[in-house]
């Protein structure tokens, strides 16, 4: 089912809102012939002043995508092997984007290797095992997410934001995963009891 597509205007926010936002919205990504929807189970804020961003010390070519409009990707390599999406927010030049950590798909790409199928509600459970299996890499950043570019947000269901409405489902915030500075600030956020987090 085709959720509503999420806006540049709605990303035009403070991360630290935007990312507890996201957690129950959909990352869909067109694949040759298929749609392939994942619901996103975690996410992680990176805002302007924080150590911890990679737009902290100004922006270069490798962080541009960061100071881009709002609703843009931002895809970083990292450790020579993973590729890492983030969805721009807050207007232009200021430097802020939510890493969306987690995702539980609803059903897994055609071809995908064997040895990753096999990991089931965890073949997405982290920024590198969600980009692998979506296949996102550096030549999805800095692109509006839109269905044009094959990779774009849709809004929470109304059947998920009655559950929490009602308590029947439950956001926890912690803090954020693999970092040295900043590691004390609560800006993680993932669904309780999820087996799609990366680290509960």
């Amino acid at each position: 089912m085709t959720g509503v597509i999420i806006s540049a205007e709605w990303c035009d926010r403070n991360p630290l809102q935007v990312a507890p936002d996201l957690i129950g919205c959909t990352l869909a990504r067109q694949l040759h012939n298929e749609t392939i929807r994942g619901s996103i189970i975690e996410t992680e804020a990176y805002c302007t002043n924080d150590p911890a961003c990679h737009a902290y010390r100004g922006k270069t070519a490798s962080n541009a995508a960061m100071f881009g409009p709002p609703g843009h990707s931002y895809v970083y390599f990292i450790y020579g092997m993973y590729h890492c999406f983030n969805v721009v927010t807050q207007p232009a030049n200021t430097g802020s984007a939510v890493l969306i950590r987690a995702i539980e798909l609803s059903q897994l790409p055609k071809g995908l290797d064997p040895k990753y199928t096999k990991q089931g509600k965890r073949v997405a459970a982290g920024p590198g095992k969600l980009c692998r299996t979506l296949d996102i890499d550096r030549n999805h950043n800095a692109l509006p997410l839109i269905p044009t570019h094959q990779l774009w947000l849709e809004h929470r269901t109304a059947q998920f934001q009655n559950q929490l409405d009602q308590g029947q489902q439950a956001l926890i915030q912690t803090t954020r995963i693999g970092i040295s500075k900043a590691a004390e600030k609560p800006w993680r956020w993932y669904l309780k009891d999820h087996l799609s987090v990366s680290k509960q």
